[in-house]
């Protein structure tokens, strides 16, 4: 069992989930003859926030999401825990990407992109002089 003695040892726990600090997203990595599979969850973010960069074999991405605003009817805020987050994730994979052909959908919170694998051109059977 982990007991938490020391303020510092508090301090550091609640740091993790500090406003400022960028979160790694779970993601699962899938592939077929085809294409690769990804699913990243990114809860609390906004479908407009969400960036994807592909350069070659690796992808990037990363999003943040807003800080809830302060009550306007006179209400002050006694606690929160739901804070701004970003997420921020980047990972490089065998094979280089079409990026016209790839695909990517955000719905509930979870970021699925359809990665198609580059065919290299000019393939086929070296003729021997």
């Amino acid at each position: 069992m982990f007991y938490l003695t020391h303020p510092r040892q508090v301090t550091r726990v609640l740091r993790q989930f500090d406003a400022d600090t960028t979160r790694t997203p779970a993601l699962d990595i899938s592939e077929d003859d085809k294409a690769y599979s990804v699913t990243v969850d990114m809860p609390g973010v906004a479908k407009d926030a969400v960036k994807v960069r592909v350069e070659g074999r690796r992808v990037h991405i990363e999003t943040a999401t807003a800080e809830a605003a302060a009550p306007t009817d006179g209400s002050r805020v006694l606690y929160r825990e739901r804070r701004a987050a970003s997420y921020a994730r980047s990972f490089s994979l065998p094979v280089e990407i079409d990026q016209i052909q790839s695909q990517a959908r955000f719905e509930n919170g979870v970021l699925t992109l359809n990665l198609v694998k580059r065919v290299a051109e000019n393939g086929g059977q070296l003729t021997i002089n």
